[in-house]
């Protein structure tokens, strides 16, 4: 077994591969790109405190408390996986990036990395979406003679003191973000394709209504649409004070881009220096295509978290799984269906 991914989701299927009996080393690998441990968090911008950070779950086998909500949260989140792995003892390469994977003559999978060629007999994908940003097409996005960064460039509210800076998106990243330059920028305005949806309250139903949509979606193959998109933005005491500050004005998306702004179809113009595309992200599965994984939709069908093409394929951190506590669940769920199809093994994992 090869798990590609040690984030949430790759750390939790690994947390039950090993429960289930699967022996390090011969049973199973996690193969992760990071140079250490926190997938993903490792990768948020400083000045995100774990107090801003809704939504963590813990992993499974270990809680997650006590840690100083005023810390930035990617410290402490790399400090709790790097605790998860040395708990469980979890066999976890790094860093390794997988570049393909391929089908074997025998039916075991190649997996092919910069580190050299594993073989499984089945892979767990956890490889989440940081490391693809989306960055979406506008009329006159390159003559633009400011600045454009992703969220994913983003490291702090600092290098935009005196900028007239463009915010694009309408995620919770999007809105912190916002908040956070608009302490110190000289103007900013927040644009998003749609009006965001804000909601007092994520209960169940909610929830269970978000899950359905998402579950749609996967199931007729097509690609997983935004977490926003499906949840909204909950009310919380910092949206509330952002509101009251009169930084929650949105804007209909902008027309073009010009070298020194943006223009709409009014013939409205903002003057700007920077734009900052909180535009989200996709999934990283670029090295699954030569599985051919892929439907007429663009996205790959899936029944929980197995890939209805090939059932020796498990995505986890993908459509429903695309949370914390998602990805606990599907690592479970991933697991047992695996523990099935390799009933008559007994290795599961080499070196080829």
């Amino acid at each position: 077994m090869v798990v590609v991914g040690a984030g949430q989701a790759g750390l939790s299927a690994g947390y039950f591969l090993r429960r289930a009996g699967f022996a390090p080393e011969t049973g199973y690998v996690l193969l992760d790109a990071g140079a250490g441990p926190g997938g993903a968090w490792r990768e948020r911008w400083p000045t995100l405190r774990l107090s801003d950070v809704h939504g963590i779950s813990d992993l499974p086998g270990l809680r997650f408390d006590g840690a100083d909500p005023d810390r930035p949260a990617a410290e402490v989140m790399a400090e709790y996986f790097a605790a998860y792995e040395r708990e469980f003892e979890l066999p976890v390469y790094r860093p390794v990036t997988v570049t393909g994977v391929y089908d074997r003559p025998d039916r075991w999978l190649a997996v092919r990395t910069d580190a050299g060629e594993w073989r499984a007999r089945a892979l767990v994908n956890a490889t989440g979406t940081w490391r693809r940003p989306f960055w979406p097409y506008y009329p006159g996005r390159a003559s633009f003679a400011g600045r454009q960064l992703h969220t994913a460039d983003y490291r702090g509210p600092d290098e935009f003191a005196g900028r007239r800076v463009v915010v694009v998106g309408g995620g919770t990243s999007a809105v912190q973000v916002l908040d956070e330059v608009a302490e110190v920028a000289a103007a900013t305005r927040w644009v998003t394709r749609r009006p965001p949806v804000f909601v007092e309250e994520f209960g169940l139903e909610q929830r269970r209504a978000a899950v359905a949509r998402v579950a749609a979606r996967v199931g007729a193959g097509l690609p997983p649409g935004s977490v926003v998109a499906a949840t909204g933005l909950p009310w919380t005491p910092r949206l509330r004070r952002m509101r009251a500050a009169g930084l929650l004005r949105r804007y209909p998306m902008f027309d073009r881009i010009v070298p020194d702004g943006v223009v709409w179809s009014d013939g409205s113009v903002f003057a700007a220096d920077v734009i900052l595309w909180c535009t989200g992200f996709r999934p990283v599965l670029d090295h699954l295509a030569p599985l051919r994984l892929r439907g007429p939709g663009g996205g790959i069908a899936m029944d929980g978290t197995r890939v209805v093409v090939d059932e020796r394929v498990h995505l986890v951190g993908y459509g429903l799984s695309a949370s914390t506590i998602g990805a606990n669940r599907a690592g479970r769920a991933a697991v047992r269906d695996i523990r099935r199809l390799l009933a008559a093994d007994r290795d599961a994992v080499g070196r080829a």
